[in-house]
């Protein structure tokens, strides 16, 4: 009988057993909102919603690395185009993946930003610290080799530009070469246009003054980008003192906290004490008078009889 019922319940069971590849697609078809970093922080604690962004920050950082590789394809398009239209294209390709690029690592920084804000003392304070440190970390490394790029580029359309100026003069002096790749306030295109008049290589040196013309506004696009990429570089260094010293201020206010508390259990533990001494002292002394009167009484009846004889009675 017994038997037969422990046979019936394991059966009950194993069919009661969900398929753990049901289960599994369950899941996935159905991501929780704070998985995908799309839910509002309704039904889950902070701690699980700070969580959800850190992640999807590290994906957008991610998708910030790929754009930052295809700048530099972009970039070395167009330093191996063959003809205007493939220059043309590439540029505008260019600019709309930079302005794309720019929009997305300012909206990186907003959110480490408020990410950063502190969330007041607490056992986690030190948890979410170490995950914005690698949120801000992998951020700014992606600056900085978006950077790298940005610098890389820029140098070698220099090189490009000083090229196509001693194509149409091959004898100029390094002031001019310096002045026409730096451009500085329109000088070196002025230079250019002259050295121009006295080439006897029209159609090359066209085709140069045109290409340096172009490089000079990818060199200006650059020098652009590097000057927000330096900007946004500071700041989250700067957001990662102001940071540290906030959570330095937290932690000692914690640290503060739990020194008062002990405090004021060693002082509870220390009135405790006196209170049962004080209770003890007070049984002592209850029990002294009570000795000292039961004393006092045996001395008198003591006395009383002493003085007193009992006389015994006499019989006819």
């Amino acid at each position: 009988m017994g038997r037969d019922r422990l046979a019936a319940l394991r059966a009950q069971r194993q069919n009661a057993t969900p398929d753990p590849g049901q289960g599994d697609y369950e899941m996935q078809a159905h991501p929780s909102p704070s998985a995908n970093g799309t839910g509002n922080g309704t039904g889950t604690d902070p701690l699980s919603a700070f969580y959800a962004e850190a992640t999807a920050i590290q994906d957008s950082i991610q998708d910030f690395d790929d754009n930052v590789t295809r700048v530099a394809e972009f970039h070395s398009r167009s330093l191996n185009a063959l003809d205007d239209a493939a220059t043309q294209a590439n540029a505008t390709q260019l600019e709309r993946l930079t302005d794309e690029t720019r929009q997305l690592s300012n909206s990186l920084a907003s959110r480490i930003r408020a990410l950063e804000k502190p969330a007041g003392a607490g056992p986690d304070v030190q948890i979410r610290k170490n995950r914005i440190d690698v949120v801000r970390t992998k951020f700014m490394a992606t600056l900085q080799r978006y950077q790298d790029v940005e610098r890389q580029y820029r140098q070698q359309y220099r090189q490009r530009v000083e090229r196509q100026f001693k194509i149409v003069k091959p004898g100029a002096t390094p002031d001019e070469v310096a002045a026409v790749v730096n451009d500085d306030q329109g000088g070196g295109s002025q230079i250019f246009a002259q050295a121009l008049t006295s080439s006897n290589r029209y159609g090359d040196s066209r085709a140069a003054y045109r290409e340096v013309q172009e490089r000079h506004q990818d060199i200006r696009r650059i020098e652009q980008t590097l000057g927000e990429l330096a900007q946004l570089f500071n700041d989250m260094a700067t957001l990662l003192g102001e940071q540290e010293e906030k959570i330095d201020a937290i932690e000692t206010a914690a640290a503060g906290v739990a020194h008062d508390t002990e405090g004021g259990q060693k002082h509870t533990e220390v009135a405790v004490k006196h209170a049962r001494s004080a209770r003890r002292k007070r049984w002592i002394c209850f029990w002294l008078t009570i000795i000292i009167i039961l004393a006092a009484v045996g001395i008198g009846v003591g006395v009383y009889f002493s003085q007193h004889p009992v006389k015994s009675s006499s019989s006819g």
